[in-house]
């Protein structure tokens, strides 16, 4: 992680979570992060519908010039990046495991802006929604109004210790030789 805001809130939801794979939705305390809601977002882990936004910060929302309250995440980014988001917030949610992400937006301008994604999972509840949080932090304090985000590299931040219910099913339908990446 680059990004001082990524590797700050990574380090509270590290300690939150203890030997869990996730925290809990209810033991992140907003005061707690005071200085980083700006830059932190939660998204409704509704893949038909982007992943839309339930809350994001003010420095989120000024970067897109608006505000992103039920906005679809992976609106933002352009039709090359867009199933890939989508596929890497599905697995953080699934698998319960962290991305990190780089990102290029453009300005007003034309110019490029560059952007730290860090993607991180809550624990999953019985008759609760589904949703994941995360920090979007551009490198440069003057960026002006970003469009269309553009995925870089990504990665996870941890090894799943065994295949998750998720990539089994997958396996389960496969008949022959199939490739899936990421998984190892």
């Amino acid at each position: 992680m680059k990004h001082s805001s990524s590797r700050a809130f990574f380090t509270y939801w590290d300690k939150k979570r203890g030997t869990a794979r996730a925290p809990d939705r209810a033991d992140i305390d907003p005061a707690a992060v005071r200085e980083l809601l700006g830059d932190i977002f939660v998204l409704s882990c509704e893949p038909n519908l982007g992943f839309p936004f339930r809350v994001a910060g003010t420095r989120v929302c000024a970067l897109t010039g608006r505000d992103l309250k039920d906005a679809s995440f992976a609106a933002l980014f352009t039709e090359t990046s867009r199933r890939e988001i989508e596929e890497i917030t599905t697995i953080v949610a699934d698998e319960t495991l962290g991305a990190i992400a780089g990102l290029t937006a453009t300005r007003e301008d034309g110019s490029k802006a560059y952007l730290e994604l860090l993607l991180l999972p809550f624990n999953a509840r019985p008759h609760t929604p589904v949703s994941v949080t995360g920090v979007l932090a551009p490198f440069d304090d003057e960026c002006g109004t970003l469009s269309a985000f553009t995925l870089t590299s990504w990665r996870y931040l941890h090894q799943p210790e065994k295949l998750l219910p998720r990539a089994i099913r997958k396996l389960q339908v496969a008949r022959g030789l199939m490739v899936y990446e990421g998984l190892r």
